[in-house]
């Protein structure tokens, strides 16, 4: 067998990172809506998460930020002139338009495409279907620049596949990785692939969420599974618990993570949960003749509520090189007393496959409502697969350093909502993107630089 590793691919975090509170449904997003953001500060957060995975012996790679603002955008919504005249005209008559099209969302790159690996496909390629996010516009307006940038980054069409987005209609909205978990034996061994949509769910008593809409649909994930040329025996489609999107679950992996034969999940993330698990168990069984092993965390232990403010369960689930499995959450599971306390019964227990712990400071995502989870996209490769990529994208101690160097070069410290009307911070993102895409050796990526 191949040399099988799963490898992160974070979003590298853009200079407009702000605060408008544009993803309704996501509380922290929508609870620090205006805040002052730290663009510098969120980029090297997110720098530091990708040189902690690499120091444990983890694969780590990334993805290049959007351009942003998205002038392109503006100029297809009636907004003329100089590039300098769209934003200040956006800015003056439409600034929630504004907003969408400066988000640095595209760092969430969990949303970026759900992924089948090659052991698991038809045609034993790596196939990528990127989300269209349709459920929110600033998001959606990053699709056609992740498809462009996914398609730089696994360009051999011997070995990858990168599908185009499902055509962009509520009725097949898709979130992408976010809400899909792989599971198996090891990660090069045949794989059962969890899918779970909220929309047209209802619960025992025939309702459906009431505080905020589900994003993904049952119809999209059925499309991506075709696409992804997964075998029938290998897909497993879950219903999210209406209860839990109300409590601002808006994506599955806010309470779920699963990694090889371990799935880590509370018991009131799915509609129906214990015929839900029990599914799971027998298909995973079934595909991969092994038995799963579930970390399940009752609502007794902790609430809805408590799970969503310290997102536990967003946090990255991995296997170190020496087989062992450990945890990189959000350094908020440390600060609520309750979670801290599970925590220190969980490690406790030498039943726990779970080895380790490790907590990481990413605040200025966390403040927009992405944690560690949320920023990085789980891609399984064998040697030859991850020798076909371009090698300015992988991360090691060494080019963390330049990167870094090259965040404080570029970076502003803060950015407020009335600093996305400032001509100035779109040169200032092109000069940064344009030595970026040099630093990774990715060529003429962005559309100004044709």
């Amino acid at each position: 067998m191949s040399d099988f590793r799963e490898v992160n691919f974070d979003g590298l975090v853009g200079p407009t990172h702000n605060y408008a509170g544009l993803s309704h449904g996501n509380i922290a997003s929508m609870g620090n809506r205006a805040l002052v953001s730290n663009p510098r500060e969120a980029a090297l957060q997110g720098l530091a998460k990708m040189r902690l995975l690499a120091s444990l012996g983890v694969p780590q790679a990334l993805l290049p930020p959007q351009e942003r603002p998205d002038v392109a955008t503006l100029r297809r919504l009636g907004f003329s002139g100089t590039d300098a005249q769209v934003i200040e005209r956006a800015a003056r008559d439409a600034p929630h338009l504004l907003s969408a099209a400066s988000s640095a969302s595209a760092m969430w790159t969990a949303n970026a495409a759900t992924v089948a690996p090659s052991p698991d496909t038809a045609d034993h390629r790596v196939h990528f279907t990127p989300a269209n996010l349709v459920s929110k516009l600033h998001r959606s307006l990053e699709v056609a620049g992740t498809t462009r940038v996914l398609r730089a980054v696994f360009h051999d069409p011997t070995r990858f596949v990168v599908h185009d987005p499902l055509p962009a209609h509520p009725d097949l909205g898709d979130e992408g990785a976010a809400n899909h978990t792989r599971l198996c034996r090891r990660h090069g061994d045949p794989g059962l692939h969890v899918f779970v949509h909220g929309r047209s769910v209802r619960d025992e008593n025939g309702a459906g969420p009431a505080r905020f809409p589900a994003r993904q649909t049952a119809e999209a994930t059925a499309a991506v599974a075709r696409l992804n040329a997964l075998a029938p025996d290998s897909i497993l489609q879950l219903a999210q618990a209406p209860r839990a999107i109300d409590a601002g679950v808006f994506h599955n992996d806010v309470i779920c993570v699963g990694n090889e034969h371990v799935l880590f999940v509370h018991e009131q993330a799915f509609a129906d949960a214990d015929a839900a698990l029990d599914l799971i168990r027998r298909r995973f069984a079934a595909r991969t003749k092994t038995e799963l092993c579930v970390v399940l965390v009752r609502a007794s232990q902790l609430s809805l509520d408590e799970v969503v403010r310290s997102y536990l369960f967003n946090g990255q689930l991995v296997t170190l090189p020496d087989g062992g499995m450990v945890l990189v959450a959000p350094a908020e599971v440390r600060e609520q007393p309750r979670v801290a306390a599970y925590l220190g019964e969980l490690f406790a227990d030498p039943a726990n496959p779970i080895h380790a712990l490790h907590p990481i400071d990413l605040r200025q995502s966390m403040r927009n409502g992405g944690g560690p989870a949320c920023l990085r996209l789980r891609v399984v490769l064998d040697a030859a697969e991850r020798a076909a990529l371009p090698p300015g994208v992988w991360i090691d101690d060494a080019h963390a350093t330049v990167l870094e160097n090259w965040v404080r070069r570029h970076y502003r410290e803060s950015l407020a909502q009335e600093d996305l009307a400032d001509p100035l911070l779109l040169e200032e993102s092109r000069r940064a993107l344009d030595a970026l895409t040099q630093l990774l050796g990715l060529g003429s990526l962005y559309p100004f630089q044709q």
